[in-house]
């Protein structure tokens, strides 16, 4: 479904350039539930907004359902943001209109299709369970209840893609527990690859990747052990023990990788250029420089 490789992605202001992706690879599979993780500045907002269609790529390469958003007209780019893609973002602000109802709401965007907008918004109302409160305004509905309403606009185009951007940063831990439960019924029931943006360390418990990127290229992965489902089973409950994730660092092409500085402060790595590099029986050994 994604592709990304060599990404670069630079912001220019007056005589100042910054370059909030530099080189990043990436690789989603079609109906894959998958969270990307990084400290502010990282990158991972600007990569959710080149794939949602909102930001051109500067260099490099990024494909998304065999579309390449690099050279992608500006009328096929509306078109891709109409039809492929959906967002959903933190700022409830930015995905409901206030005066609006929740069904009129999730009608709105159906409108520009010309497809039956009352049928299709109550069916979307009750896939994320809202269709009880689907005349209640926004100002009756909590945080929560008001996420899966916007949840439910970003679906009402039937996107292949959903990219949300912190979706559980303005609600408790219960309903975000809810929320991503939810995305995951969407993923599995709809076939939909959803990507997620987040700093809650309890979502790598609930997705099979977690890809973090760090100083706009990706630095490491983290892979389930086991199935979510087959964890829960396991468990009776939804409590995942600590090690329900391998992590593994990125190597690039040219055979290169990032190695947290928490690493190297553990190692006593007072220089951060230099480093050994060893062969010790089938292992590649990192060690600091002899004095």
């Amino acid at each position: 479904m994604i592709r990304c490789e060599n990404l670069v992605k630079i912001y220019k202001q007056a005589d100042l350039e910054v370059v909030a992706l530099q080189g990043l690879d990436l690789q989603v599979e079609a109906g894959e539930l998958m969270a990307i993780i990084g400290n502010s500045g990282s990158g991972k907002s600007t990569l959710m907004n080149v794939l949602g269609g909102l930001d051109r790529p500067t260099a490099g390469s990024v494909f998304v359902d065999g579309k390449d958003l690099l050279t992608i007209s500006d009328q096929e780019l509306v078109h891709y943001k109409r039809e492929t893609v959906g967002f959903v973002w933190q700022n409830n602000a930015r995905n409901l209109i206030p005066y609006l109802t929740a069904q009129e709401n999730v009608e709105l965007p159906i409108l520009l299709k010309g497809r039956r907008k009352r049928e299709r918004a109550q069916e979307l109302l009750e896939a994320v369970g809202l269709s009880h409160r689907r005349q209640n305004r926004l100002n009756q509905l909590s945080g929560g209840e008001q996420q899966r309403v916007a949840i439910a606009i970003a679906l009402a185009n039937h996107p292949k893609l959903l990219l949300a951007d912190e979706p559980t940063g303005s609600v408790d831990t219960n309903m975000a527990n809810q929320i991503l439960d939810l995305f995951r019924h969407l993923s599995q029931s709809l076939g939909l690859t959803v990507v997620i943006v987040t700093h809650d360390p309890q979502l790598a418990q609930k997705v099979d990747r977690v890809v973090a990127i760090r100083d706009g290229k990706t630095s490491s992965e983290m892979v389930r052990r086991t199935s979510y489902a087959q964890e829960l089973d396991e468990l009776g409950s939804a409590t995942a023990e600590e090690d329900t994730h391998i992590e593994y660092a990125v190597l690039d092409r040219a055979g290169r990788l990032q190695i947290p500085e928490s690493y190297l402060d553990a190692i006593g790595m007072k220089s951060k250029n230099k480093i050994r590099v060893t062969l010790e029986e089938g292992k590649i050994v990192l060690s600091p420089p002899v004095p």
